[in-house]
């Protein structure tokens, strides 16, 4: 039986090639796996069909955009999983969810071996291939670009010699990868990080500067998921692609940063997530209306960690899943109503109520019927304070003592 490969196919220039590619490099027939994870753009029958007249002996297309919104998208968004506290996992938290679909197309067409496109210097070689392992470990991997020298030049002229159904002229001077939860745009000029992103890098927002009237929304959720917009129950899809319209019409969500690449390189990534940015935010101000402090506290290095992990390429680790335990847990009383204000590239939480609500107006008031009793105040600090006091004496007695400098006091 001819071996099989199958290969992670986005209908564009470099995976079309990497049909014809392989199978000249390895003698394995190949089978495209082109996966909906709300990247828009071409039909998917139209990328099914032009995977076929690569030279593609099947064509496996899965429709994911609910799978991965509710259990890949929801997940990151009741984790806050924000990397380096500003990256929402755009790309890292796509690849997991097209992995899976690999590896069940490996299964159904008897393949051995999975493909990628990635370069060797990029994180999502470590996401697809530690997925891969994590979820089938008897799998092999192969990436054309980094391991059989597949250049975008050799990419143009293999396409011109074999005629392929595929542009070879235009070359987009950015890598872009998007999904429902935002757009990742990287190389070209942005790589000279002092340069400035142009107007041409954007697709998901519209410019910040002159925005339209404010765009006030309720978000409803239950368990730390959004069901409702304006009092109209939505899924998590409906929400996200909603929220990405009207945050995405205001400018909010726009991102530029220079991160850290799993790889130990430095990186300048210009982000678009408007929705998913936007719901976090309120998501985050619901948690700190009905969240412990304690459990609060713990819950942000939690996330922290859950982060990394998630970027680094770790979704299916042991640690992982224990830290999606605890914020599984986490979210149990984190329902309730979020009001935010849209407009000019930001998202501003201007209301909150929740049944699970730890705030209590008559604990936290001044006014008249004010259930605080502040007698209890002075003994609480004596002894809040009591180690610090001891610490200070000791010092004092070891001629260690604050040295109060001129102005000090």
């Amino acid at each position: 039986m001819t071996e099989r490969v199958v290969l992670a196919y986005s209908g564009g220039l470099d995976t079309s090639v990497a049909i014809g590619w392989i199978a000249e490099a390895t003698g394995a027939e190949v089978v495209a796996v082109a996966v909906d994870v709300g990247q828009g753009g071409e039909d998917m029958d139209m990328i099914r069909q032009r995977a076929l007249d690569c030279g593609a002996v099947e064509a496996y297309v899965a429709d994911a955009r609910d799978e991965f919104a509710a259990e890949y998208c929801m997940p990151a968004l009741q984790a806050n999983g924000l990397y380096l506290d500003r990256y929402p996992l755009v790309s890292a938290i796509s690849r997991p969810v097209i992995v899976k679909h690999m590896v069940r197309a490996a299964r159904q067409f008897g393949a051995q071996t999975v493909a990628h496109g990635c370069t060797g210097k990029g994180n999502d070689q470590v996401r697809f291939e530690v997925a891969t392992t994590s979820l089938a470990p008897d799998l092999k991997t192969i990436a054309p670009v980094r391991d059989l020298a597949l250049t975008r030049e050799k990419a143009i002229d293999y396409a011109e010699r074999n005629d392929l159904p595929i542009a070879t002229t235009k070359k987009n001077p950015f890598s872009i990868d998007q999904n429902v939860w935002g757009r990742a745009v990287e190389t070209g000029f942005l790589e000279d990080i002092w340069n400035e992103p142009t107007k041409d890098v954007y697709s998901y927002t519209d410019d910040p500067t002159f925005p339209p009237v404010a765009d006030e929304v309720v978000i409803t959720f239950d368990q730390g998921v959004p069901v409702a917009l304006d009092g109209v129950a939505v899924t998590p899809l409906q929400a996200i692609m909603e929220m990405n319209r009207r945050a995405g019409a205001q400018g909010v969500g726009r991102i530029d940063i220079v991160e850290d690449r799993l790889v130990g390189i430095k990186s300048r990534e210009v982000y678009e997530a408007p929705g998913a940015m936007a719901l976090i935010a309120a998501h985050q101000e619901l948690e700190n209306v009905t969240l412990e402090r304690e459990q609060a506290r713990f819950k942000k290095n939690v996330e922290q960690r859950w982060t990394e992990l998630v970027y680094d390429g770790m979704w299916f680790s042991p640690l992982k899943k224990n830290l999606d335990t605890f914020v599984a847990d986490t979210q149990k009383y984190v329902s309730g109503e979020i009001r935010l204000v849209l407009h000019g590239g930001r998202a501003t939480v201007t209301g909150r109520r929740s049944e699970a609500a730890l705030y209590d107006f008559n604990l936290a008031t001044y006014d008249e019927g004010d259930s605080f009793d502040q007698s209890h105040a002075k003994g609480f600090i004596e002894i809040y304070g009591l180690a610090a006091k001891q610490a200070a004496a000791r010092d004092a007695r070891f001629g260690n003592g604050p040295d109060f400098g001129v102005g000090d006091l």
